[in-house]
C-alpha cells in the first residue's frame, strides 16, 4: 500500500478534482419528502428495490452507476495525505419527523464545509438507523448525514453529505439535548419543532481521518453527483436513543437504510494527515 501510495501522489489530487467537479451536471434535485410515496419493505411495492421504477424521474435509483450507500474496504482505498477544514457555527434551526426519518434544519449561516477550496454551507442533518455506509463489511447501529448545498450554478456537483458512524455505547451528547423533542412528534409526521440557536459543532464529527467517494441520495430521487465524505472515527450512541429514532418514525422506516449499492469500480480516497492504512 505504501508504494502504491508514492506512486498515486501527484496525480491523484487532480483526478480527484476532475472527477468531482468536472464529472457531472449541477445536482438540483431534492430529497423525496413524502414520505408515503417510497418505504424500506425489502418485499414491498415501494421498497428499496422498486424505487427506481416508481417515478421516471427516480429511474437513477435502479439504473444509476454511481449509487450509494456502499462499503468502504481497503482494497480499493488510496490514501491522500491531507485534510480539508470545515468551519461551523450556532444558528436556528427546526427539528421535523418527515416519517421516513427525523430531520433537522438550520436556517442562515451554520457554517460550511471546504472541498477542494469550495465552500459547502450545511443545510439539514438527519439520521439513518442501522447505518447506510459500512467499513470493512461492518454495519453500525445509527449513522447521522449532514447535508450541505452549494447554490452557485458553476459548481458542477454542488451537494456535499458528511456522514457520522455510531455504534452502541455512551448516549449521544447531541441527540441528548434532542430527545424531548423527538418524543412530542412520535408518530406524527410532518410535526415541526422551533429548536432556537444549535450549534453543528455539538455534534463532535471533528475527525482528521475520513473517506471520500462519488456517489448519490440514498433515498428518491437518488441523485447522483455527490460528494460522500464518511469519517473513520466511529462514535457512539445509547441504544434508548437509537430506540427512540426508531419509534419515532412510522413502522415502514423503523430500518431506514438503504441496502449497500455496487461500486461499479469506482475509487475510495483515505484522507488524513501521514496515513498509512
Amino acid at each position: 500500500m505504501k508504494s502504491k501510495c508514492k506512486s498515486l501522489h501527484v496525480f491523484v489530487p487532480l483526478l480527484i478534482f476532475c472527477l468531482i467537479f468536472l464529472g457531472a451536471k449541477p445536482i438540483k434535485a431534492q430529497e423525496a419528502e413524502n414520505e408515503r410515496e417510497f418505504d424500506y419493505s425489502e418485499k414491498g411495492e415501494r421498497g428499496p428495490k422498486k424505487w427506481g421504477l416508481l417515478k421516471e424521474e427516480w429511474a437513477a435509483c435502479n439504473n444509476g452507476t454511481m449509487q450509494s450507500p456502499i462499503d468502504m474496504s481497503n482494497e480499493r482505498v488510496k490514501i491522500i495525505s491531507k485534510t480539508e477544514k470545515r468551519n461551523y457555527r450556532a444558528s436556528n434551526a427546526t427539528i421535523k419527523n418527515r416519517g421516513h426519518d427525523i430531520q433537522i434544519e438550520w436556517f442562515g449561516n451554520a457554517g460550511s464545509t471546504f472541498i477542494n477550496g469550495t465552500e459547502y454551507p450545511l443545510r439539514y442533518a438527519h439520521w439513518h438507523s442501522p447505518s447506510e455506509h459500512t467499513i470493512h463489511g461492518r454495519r453500525y447501529d445509527m449513522e447521522l448525514h449532514l447535508v450541505h448545498r452549494n447554490t452557485d450554478p458553476n459548481v458542477k456537483n454542488n451537494i456535499a453529505v458528511v456522514g457520522v458512524l455510531y455504534k452502541i455505547g455512551k448516549p449521544d451528547k447531541f441527540l441528548s439535548q434532542l430527545m424531548t423533542n423527538i418524543s412530542s412528534m412520535m408518530d406524527k409526521e410532518q410535526e415541526e419543532r422551533n429548536l432556537g440557536m444549535v450549534d453543528p459543532n455539538d455534534i463532535k464529527m471533528r475527525n482528521k481521518r475520513y473517506y471520500r467517494y462519488m456517489g448519490s441520495l440514498t433515498v428518491p430521487p437518488c441523485t447522483e453527483g455527490v460528494i460522500w465524505t464518511i469519517n473513520k472515527k466511529v462514535r457512539t450512541v445509547s441504544r434508548d436513543q437509537v430506540k427512540l429514532l426508531r419509534e419515532a418514525v412510522h413502522d415502514s422506516a423503523e430500518e431506514n437504510a438503504r441496502p449497500l449499492q455496487p461500486k461499479h469500480s469506482r475509487d475510495v480516497y483515505l484522507y488524513g494527515p501521514g496515513v498509512t492504512n
